[in-house]
């Protein structure tokens, strides 16, 4: 379940007592996660060097206009989509979705805004939360906005594609199915939605890049970053603008912010603290 985290350095014991005592003195938390939390349960993150999707594989995230307008990036998007969902699905949540979904019995904890679409943080219990970017376990028609759970979707586009897998792909899982050739992609039939018919588009429930925000969610998210006096960044390098300017946002309310990410954030300036450090590594040293 490792393979996906990054090289890194245990935090020292200096370096948790530090910790302890900042988020200690904070007594209205609000929490933001991204993917570097969700790696230790086997999914990669996107930017992580030599492990993450873009230093691994082709992988690039296909644009929520060119989903909409183009048969062929749909067929694009789902074809590797049925590859990858298997060991998506298998994913659960590790001690850090469990940890913030305990801290919430604490009069101390005001919100988690996720970045993540895995569903992991749900999974685990966690209630108080905004998925920001959407959730991949769920899929929505464009025409007619019902959801859809994606484990019945998985059977929609095997019984439409009953051979494609074996032919196009092998016997054996690609990661990422970034090895899908044009001729299986070309071959590949798209689910539709049983209500609308043929001709419908499916679209899992996240945020494509070029895709507006929905706007309860980000009115939600500053909502409780006003009710809060202290924000904890886990596992987000924060090149996304929606979340570093949640983070900005609470640097102009003058709130402590401490950073845990292995890697560089945009963010590292505005930090009261950053610890370069795996998330399971710090977050188990706090008890809200």
């Amino acid at each position: 379940m490792l393979r996906f985290v990054p090289e890194y350095t245990p935090p020292t014991k200096e370096v948790l007592q530090k910790f302890r005592e900042i988020i200690g003195g904070i007594d209205r938390l609000i929490v933001l996660t991204g993917a570097g939390i969700s790696t230790e349960s086997g999914i990669p993150d996107y930017r992580s060097e030599k492990v993450g999707q873009y230093a691994r594989t082709n992988y690039r995230p296909v644009d929520h206009t060119d989903f909409m307008s183009s048969e062929g990036w749909r067929k694009y998007y789902w074809s590797r989509n049925l590859v990858q969902y298997p060991s998506f699905s298998r994913s659960k949540p590790n001690i850090v979705h469990k940890t913030i979904a305990d801290w919430e019995k604490s009069s101390k904890f005001t919100w988690l805004i996720t970045q993540n679409v895995d569903g992991l943080h749900t999974e685990a219990g966690s209630r108080k939360v905004t998925e920001l970017h959407g959730c991949g376990r769920r899929v929505r028609c464009m025409k007619c906005n019902t959801l859809y759970p994606r484990d019945e979707v998985q059977k929609w586009i095997l019984e439409a594609n009953p051979d494609w897998l074996e032919k196009m792909v092998g016997t054996k899982e690609p990661e990422g199915g970034e090895h899908l050739t044009e001729e299986a992609i070309d071959a590949f039939k798209l689910p539709h939605c049983p209500k609308c018919g043929p001709g419908s588009i499916l679209k899992t429930d996240v945020i494509f890049f070029g895709d507006c925000l929905r706007g309860e969610d980000m009115s939600t998210s500053y909502e409780k970053l006003e009710q809060s006096n202290g924000m904890l960044v886990l596992g987000s390098s924060l090149q996304v603008m929606t979340g570093y300017n949640i983070v900005r946002a609470a640097f102009v309310q003058s709130m402590p912010i401490v950073i845990v990410n292995i890697g560089p954030t945009g963010a590292d300036d505005l930090a009261t603290m950053k610890i370069a450090a795996k998330c399971s590594d710090v977050v188990k040293e706090v008890q809200l």
